[in-house]
């Protein structure tokens, strides 16, 4: 009856030690493959979603600057008229 408790005691770390070289493997791949996509979207040129909102805050404000601009020619145009 010992002898079947040390072989299943022994099947059973065996299993544990095949299930963390499984997890293991499965971090290696998913590192991997974001490696993989991290330098295929930095070989695209794709700006990263700061770029975009720190150029598109820049833009709203040079717009914003060229109304008040707009709106004091006008004004002044409309004085000489």
């Amino acid at each position: 009856m010992q002898t079947r408790n040390k072989m299943l005691d022994d099947i059973s770390q065996l299993m544990n030690n095949a299930m963390g070289v499984a997890q293991g493997a499965k971090t290696e791949a998913e590192t991997a493959m974001q490696s993989l996509v991290e330098r295929w979207l930095a070989d695209r040129d794709f700006v990263t979603r700061e770029e975009f909102d720190a150029v598109r805050a820049m833009a709203q404000k040079a717009r914003e600057e060229n109304e008040a601009l707009k709106a004091r020619l006008d004004a002044l145009d409309a004085g000489k008229k």
